[in-house]
């Protein structure tokens, strides 16, 4: 598994800060925030679609079953 200490993260940040500059990082990080939240509600989304899906299926299939 990928681990990445202290000095890691401050080369990070300063690569970041050389390549955009820092009057273009709060745009950066608020472009990246609206990401991770559009991404995780559309992934909560397709859960809700794929659960009634999955309940609704199985007692088909238990009332096909019977005679």
């Amino acid at each position: 598994m990928l681990s990445i200490g202290l000095p890691g993260l401050i080369l990070i940040v300063l690569v970041v800060l050389l390549l955009f500059g820092p009057s273009r990082l709060p745009r950066l990080g608020r472009s990246i925030g609206d990401t991770l939240h559009e991404l995780k509600h559309a992934t909560r989304d397709l859960r809700e679609d794929g659960e009634p899906e999955q309940a609704s299926g199985s007692t088909n299939e238990t009332k096909r079953s019977r005679p």
